[in-house]
């Protein structure tokens, strides 16, 4: 697991202060932009130090190692209202154990797994928040479907019982420059807009890392996925 590095708060405001500065400069509203807490490879009690600052939303990549602190949590501070999202690869053979616990799934990218993840969500339970998972660059190492089939499949998507279509999830191709960041943020933003258009009624666009926030934010992003800029770096060297 990675270690916390002291001096959280200090990066957490920070993080926040660039949200607040890039919401301003495009004419956003603060309260328009979701801050959620990439909290992999960190364990719970780093987590339970994020919540001390304020946080409350947090990302999760690997199945076990997620539904871990959920449970975690749920034992150990059953007071907290936290909000888990789980945003990493999902094989079909992971959907049921992150369907009973995580409240949104933001990698959906086939149909086999949103109808697992359907199937699976326990009934006592609020129908499961999901976001289709972009591959807006076409790139050959990340999964998502493409903008040309992004509509069509959200759709399918959200005829499914027991799931709530929120909207559009992508990681795109690391890019340093301000400008060019933007390029694939905004061909999110108008299928965002179309979808919408065509009754999906969806109301959230989730784009945007530690190295790109800004640029997503300025392009009409509702959720932002933070991880080391929160956390500092990561361990990458336990079986992930």
């Amino acid at each position: 697991m990675s270690v916390l590095k002291p001096g959280i708060e200090g990066r957490v405001k920070g993080v926040e202060d660039r949200v607040v500065e890039a919401c301003a400069s495009c004419g956003r509203d603060r309260g328009e932009v979701t801050l959620l807490a990439v909290s992999k490879t960190f364990p719970a009690d780093a987590v339970l130090k994020a919540v001390g600052t304020g946080l409350s939303a947090f990302g999760e990549n690997y199945a076990q190692e997620g539904c871990d602190k959920v449970d975690w949590f749920r034992e150990n501070h059953p007071e907290l209202r936290l909000t888990w999202h789980f945003i990493g690869p999902l094989q079909s053979n992971k959907t049921r154990p992150v369907a009973e616990r995580f409240d949104w799934v933001q990698s959906v990218n086939r149909l086999k797994i949103a109808e697992r993840l359907s199937s699976q969500r326990p009934e006592g339970m609020p129908p499961l928040n999901v976001l289709v998972e972009v591959n807006v660059d076409g790139e050959e190492s990340k999964s998502g479907v493409t903008p040309a089939e992004a509509v069509a499949f959200a759709r399918e998507v959200a005829a499914l019982p027991r799931l709530r279509l929120r909207g559009f999830m992508t990681i795109p191709a690391p890019c340093t420059d301000p400008e060019a960041q933007q390029a694939p943020f905004r061909t999110m933003k108008r299928l965002f807009d179309e979808a919408n258009a065509e009754g999906l009624a969806l109301d959230t666009l989730s784009m945007g890392m530690s190295g790109d926030f800004e640029a997503a934010i300025r392009c009409g992003s509702t959720m932002v996925r933070v991880g080391s800029a929160i956390f500092g770096p990561r361990d990458y060297g336990h079986g992930h």
